[in-house]
């Protein structure tokens, strides 16, 4: 999954701004949906945040406060140094967080999740409870899927192949999933939601 991100990172903004491979999807409503998903992430309260596989810095630059961004991916940091100048930014894995215990206030983290299987999704969070007193989770909503997951097949403009593990969420069962959440917003597309991470040194919070 890194090596496919790595490639992808020149045209992955196209997913969100339905341009390139996605021009032709009917994805009825998503425009709408992806203005109140951003609305959601700016109404967030602002804290020392770290944005666990910031990707290209599309959602990033929509968290307030200190915000720290982190991806394994040289090309995808470099996306996102255009995007979200007001972030610093880290090289590193998302599984074995480079920052000391209680280092911020939240860990949010947008469309990585849901590519995790149960065992990283063990040490993500694991890794999560250990920097940060909360989580936000943007991910994929069920709505639209019909299916909890499977393995994705995904063409890249230079023609390359990858498959990709991917789940597909309702809001009830991702914060049941993170033991207890708020969900934030539930649409077709997307689904947010927001919970305590517990144990963890509160020591970092704020704003």
């Amino acid at each position: 999954m890194k090596e496919y991100y790595d490639a992808r990172a020149p045209e992955y903004d196209d997913w969100y701004h339905g341009r390139g491979g996605f021009a032709t999807r009917d994805r009825q409503g998503w425009d709408d949906e992806l203005v109140a998903l951003t609305r959601t992430i700016d109404q967030l309260p602002a804290l020392r945040t770290l944005d666990v596989a910031c990707g290209t810095g599309f959602l990033t630059r929509h968290l307030r406060g200190d915000v720290v961004a982190l991806d394994q991916s040289a090309r995808m940091l470099d996306q996102a140094r255009r995007q979200a100048p007001r972030a610093t930014l880290v090289q590193g894995d998302a599984l074995a967080l480079p920052f000391p215990n209680g280092a911020f206030g939240r860990v949010f983290t947008g469309h990585f999740y849901g590519h995790l299987e149960k065992p990283e999704r063990e040490r993500f969070l694991a890794e999560a409870r250990r920097v940060a007193g909360e989580i936000v989770v943007v991910d994929a909503s069920r709505q639209h899927s019909g299916i909890d997951e499977h393995m994705s097949q995904r063409t890249l403009d230079d023609g390359t192949t990858w498959e990709v593990y991917k789940r597909y969420f309702t809001g009830a069962g991702l914060a049941a999933e993170l033991r207890g959440g708020e969900v934030l917003f539930e649409g077709t597309w997307f689904v947010v939601v927001r919970a305590p991470l517990e144990p963890g040194s509160r020591s970092q919070r704020g704003s």
